[in-house]
């Protein structure tokens, strides 16, 4: 099952993906939003209810809305795979590094990445993203991914010179429209094991990341377990499972990204994230 926040006719809606359409399911269920119909443990019940149907828009036809538009929680992870943290050359810790971002700072699939006025160094970060769907707290690794509703496509665009103006993260990866998120909710029952599943970024159709969500140092049900130690999880809420290698920041000379460019995320069995970059102003 694949599901979508998007507007249409000037109004914020939610659906069931099929085919190249969307079914509206703001017209047939009482829950207002998406981050609802996951709390209600509706995603099967809605698609049972409207299979068959046919499609009220097609894909084409829709503006596409950050997948959860109003999580409580956006997790992010930093350093969690291999590749990633030898380029830097930081040294690792026993536990996930992790940061905050905020839903405000999220787009949607086609729509544009600004770069701001402040800096230059815009990169980007292809990451899984985890959509949480039964809440809870001290979640066991064991049972953690009964947790999850499914997974969708994340860019943690990041403004590298202030993320590093102090060892803490949250300035540079915060900016206004600088959280690419969607297209689409994919139930674990049609991705299937993550193991060995490819995640890449294309620049301007160049691959920049190639690696596979096997090579991540904390997997899931291991960052559900640690985030649920010291948070309560609710439904809707993301964790962003962090970047493979190949950042521009860590290139020589460094690869930053620059209005009239183009990016794409695809994770194999999840979808593909595509966005554009302009200048701010």
């Amino acid at each position: 099952m694949k599901f979508v926040s998007f507007r249409a006719g000037g109004k914020a809606r939610y659906g069931l993906v099929s085919g190249n359409g969307v079914v509206d399911l703001t017209t047939r269920r009482k829950e207002p939003d998406l981050k609802s119909l996951i709390a209600a443990n509706g995603l099967a019940v809605a698609a049972s209810a409207c299979s068959g149907e046919a499609p009220d828009f097609t894909l084409d036809a829709v503006q596409f809305e950050p997948l959860i538009p109003n999580p409580s929680k956006i997790i992010c992870i930093g350093l969690n795979y291999h590749e990633h943290r030898n380029e830097t050359q930081m040294t690792g810790d026993p536990y996930p590094a992790i940061f905050i971002r905020f839903a405000d700072t999220q787009i949607g699939h086609l729509e544009t990445v600004i770069r701001p006025r402040e800096s230059e160094q815009l990169d980007y970060e292809a990451e899984l993203a985890l959509i949480i769907g039964k809440g809870g707290r001290h979640i066991k690794a064991s049972e953690a991914m009964a947790h999850v509703a499914g997974y969708s496509c994340y860019n943690d665009v990041s403004v590298r010179d202030y993320q590093r103006h102090a060892s803490q993260w949250t300035p540079g990866k915060n900016f206004p429209r600088t959280g690419p998120f969607g297209p689409f909710l994919v139930t674990p029952d049609e991705v299937g094991d993550l193991q060995g599943k490819k995640i890449a970024t294309r620049l301007n159709r160049d691959t920049v990341q190639s690696s596979t969500l096997d090579m991540m140092i904390f997997p899931p049900p291991k960052l559900i377990e640690y985030i649920s130690s010291f948070t309560p999880l609710y439904p809707g809420d993301v964790i962003a499972t962090g970047t493979p290698g190949g950042v521009g920041w860590v290139r020589k000379p460094p690869l930053w990204m620059k209005p009239g460019d183009t990016v794409e995320i695809e994770i194999e069995g999840v979808g593909l994230l595509k966005n554009s970059i302009a200048a701010d102003g």
